[in-house]
């Protein structure tokens, strides 16, 4: 049997290197999108490109379109900021939707015809627990929601080509992004830890493993599904 060929963006650091890490261990032939190249290898082939130009995106895509047969897509490049509504400027938003929205289209969009002609594919979209609503988050919370609006109507529209389309909302997770984002004191995260059920901060593995999961044969049943991996953060504030 071909291994499964996954492309995902943001491969360069943090959760999507890791899930690079994990789905090459697990067979996966890994492809890699990132605007700066990893700092000790890749478990895969590389592509250099920053997913904020739509044009540089849209080539880069084409090439890999024409060389591999992709199946598996992570959307798992993201940008955020740490603004309020009021500070929020009409640029900021565009290039966060830029990164967090476009960019997953269009990567579906370009690994598509591949996948259909297999009558087999999946898409797992990395999205945030900031979409159920967090201070200072405007664009992004407002992007990854978006994100979860593409996840349900994708998996309705895909499932007749034997496509699953999946979603899964990290919490805090010790990531560079995050603490470049969340600098807090000792005593600080102290306090967000008992907040978090499982009195801890995820780590980029922890993401990896329930993306393996959604690629997995085990997940060839679950489609348009939202998974919060957030050690319980999540609990009372999602939906059921």
């Amino acid at each position: 049997m071909n291994p499964r060929v996954t492309l995902i963006t943001g491969s360069s650091r943090g959760i999507g290197l890791a899930a690079a890490q994990r789905l090459a261990a697990d067979g996966h032939h890994v492809i890699g999108l990132a605007r700066s190249a990893p700092a000790a290898g890749f478990p895969g082939d590389f592509f250099q490109v920053d997913l904020a130009d739509a044009a540089a995106t849209a080539d880069v895509l084409a090439s890999i379109a024409a060389q591999f047969p992709v199946d598996s897509i992570v959307n798992n490049a993201g940008l955020t900021t740490s603004h309020t509504l009021q500070e929020t400027r009409p640029d900021e938003l565009d290039r966060l939707l830029a990164v967090n929205l476009r960019a997953p289209m269009q990567c579906v969009q370009a690994c598509l015809p591949a996948m259909i002609q297999s009558g087999q594919g999946s898409i797992v979209n990395i999205a945030s627990r900031a979409a159920l609503g967090m201070p200072r988050r405007t664009a992004y919370a407002g992007a990854k929601s978006g994100l979860l609006g593409f996840t349900r109507t994708w998996a309705l529209e895909l499932g007749v080509h034997g496509i699953t389309v999946n979603a899964v909302a990290p919490g805090p997770v010790l990531t560079e992004l995050y603490r470049n984002n969340n600098p807090m004191s000792a005593q600080q995260r102290q306090e967000l830890e008992q907040r978090i059920p499982l009195r801890r901060l995820g780590q980029p593995e922890d993401i990896a493993g329930t993306i393996a999961f959604f690629l997995s044969g085990d997940a060839h049943f679950v489609t348009g599904q939202v998974l919060y991996a957030c050690g319980g953060l999540s609990v009372g504030v999602a939906p059921l």
